[in-house]
């Protein structure tokens, strides 16, 4: 369950937000960049980040706020997942990443499994659109969908790339560390249920 000192954090920082952006006169303007400050010190205060990092994930963005949008590739060759170990920490995710603005979910997911696993692949349902917040730890300080999307692999090759440093197709029962800020084991799991039921619903929550 998300704390109670970072769901006000994230609340305060949406009023200052919508408040920069709608409000015309200067005094509330300044009181509301205030309050954008004190959700950055609070965050400080709790989780150790710096300020800079903090600014420039929680209290970067004008306008209305809005969940950011991830992206991840369920794609399977027979009975296997294809997975990327991440150069960020070594450890493997389905491709994926952050949503591109012009482009949409199924282009998104063909572009990541190109860069980061050298794979072409066809997208064919989506599996999930989850709250990230609900499904894994830590908490992220704003909000995240994560949306899975079942894919058949066509075919590649993996070429090193900035993201990632290698790919490979593994069984549920012989899975690599996971990346768990990308992709829980649940989720993984969930996937290949999507992949082997004909009758499964998208999840949502």
């Amino acid at each position: 369950m998300e704390p109670k000192w970072l769901s006000w954090a994230k609340q305060l920082q949406s009023i200052a937000q919508a408040g920069l952006t709608y409000s015309k006169d200067k005094y509330d303007i300044e009181r509301f960049q205030q309050i954008r400050n004190l959700t950055v010190e609070i965050l400080k205060e709790y989780t150790g980040i710096s300020n800079e990092k903090i600014k420039d994930l929680f209290c970067n963005e004008t306008g209305y706020q809005t969940p950011k949008v991830d992206i991840r590739g369920a794609i399977f060759k027979e009975d296997k997942i294809l997975l990327v170990k991440e150069s960020i920490d070594g450890c493997w995710s389905m491709p994926g990443g952050w949503a591109e603005f012009n482009l949409s979910i199924k282009e998104n997911i063909v572009k990541e499994a190109k860069e980061e696993a050298g794979s072409n692949v066809a997208p064919k349902k989506i599996i999930a659109i989850l709250n990230r917040n609900k499904h894994i730890e830590p908490i992220t300080a704003y909000g995240i969908y994560k949306i899975f999307v079942l894919c058949e692999f066509i075919d590649g090759v993996f070429e090193k790339n900035i993201e990632t440093e290698e790919s490979g197709f593994f069984a549920l029962t012989d899975l690599p560390p996971l990346s768990l800020e990308r992709n829980s084991i649940k989720q993984v799991e969930m996937c290949f249920e999507a992949k082997s039921d004909d009758n499964f619903f998208t999840i949502f929550n």
